[in-house]
């Protein structure tokens, strides 16, 4: 049997002119260094909801440029114009003007015992702030095109900030109103302390409809030549020139299916008071598709605008 001797290493030496290496083990982790460690750790949490609650929470974050938004919109809606934000209040006292001498005079409808301008106007509001909101926030979402494809911030300001600016237009018109019931010597009752509540209402239909025209626009700009048709066609068709009253009742639950139904309607009953009265199924209707265009409204918008920059 062959044995084989073990095999050993020897090391050269080591010459006058190398220097030997030295190899240190690593030192302990110092108690400060520990602690800069936990701080720089980060935990990740997955929960249920959470990004929903984000966006949310990054709205109010983002509130300032929601303010930069809405203002910049209210100072070039009427620059370089002669009368300037006099237009806020020419158009609603000419549309009021128009129909109280078509519906009023010539055709001689019921005013619910009020004189037949504030019965006009009363209606006039709540139907310029929606039409106003649609329009501009439909066309949001383009007119920010650069800001939506360069910087991330929560979309759902861009046509909030467009409805804002319509409801300050809505402000400045409700002065008219206040020239008219003084002009005509009249007094609203009680129910006028109601009229916030409808304010809400029509900044609820506004907003609904206006998401998802915004929504529809970015895809087929179709739309924007769509949304005049709407706006013309839904003042004919909404009590704004005569009182729903005199829908027959057998058509009126059939009637309040117009959102704007049951938020003009609640507009006459908070302000004119005496003599005016809600037709409460149609109104139920009105405010459960208000509510419900305005949720799915949001819920699109939503689902949607992770896109909004790669085909804007």
């Amino acid at each position: 049997m062959k044995h084989t001797s073990p095999i050993t290493y020897h090391a050269s030496p080591v010459t006058p002119y190398a220097s030997p290496v030295t190899i240190s083990k690593e030192e302990p982790m110092t108690a400060a260094l520990a602690e800069d460690k936990k701080k720089t750790e980060f935990t990740i949490v997955i929960e249920a909801g959470r990004t929903e609650k984000e966006y949310w929470k990054d709205l109010w974050r983002y509130r300032e440029l929601f303010y930069f938004l809405a203002w910049r919109d209210i100072l070039v809606r009427y620059k370089q114009t002669a009368i300037g934000v006099a237009w806020s209040l020419i158009r609603p006292l000419l549309t009021m003007m128009v129909f109280t001498v078509i519906f009023g005079k010539l055709a001689k409808l019921p005013s619910e015992g009020v004189p037949y301008a504030i019965l006009v106007f009363a209606a006039i509001l709540p139907w310029q702030f929606f039409s106003n909101a649609l329009s501009e926030a439909s066309n949001s979402l383009i007119t920010n095109s650069n800001l939506i494809s360069k910087v991330y911030f929560p979309r759902l300001v861009i046509p909030t900030s467009s409805v804002i600016v319509s409801f300050v237009d809505f402000l400045i018109s409700f002065a008219i109103l206040l020239v008219i019931m003084v002009w005509y010597r009249f007094v609203p009752d009680w129910k006028i302390i109601t009229l916030p509540l409808f304010i809400i209402l029509a900044f609820g239909a506004a907003m609904g409809a206006g998401l998802w025209i915004a929504t529809f626009n970015v895809k087929y700009r179709d739309f924007r030549y769509i949304v005049p048709f709407i706006v013309q066609f839904g003042l004919y068709i909404s009590p704004v020139g005569f009182s729903s009253s005199i829908v027959p009742e057998k058509w009126r639950l059939i009637y309040s299916l117009n959102p704007m139904v049951g938020v003009i309607d609640g507009f006459r009953w908070a302000i004119l008071g005496r003599g005016v009265e809600i037709y409460w199924p149609g109104f139920i209707v009105s405010v459960s598709l208000v509510l419900i265009l305005l949720w799915s409204g949001i819920w699109y918008f939503r689902k949607t605008e992770k896109v909004f920059a790669d085909v804007i």
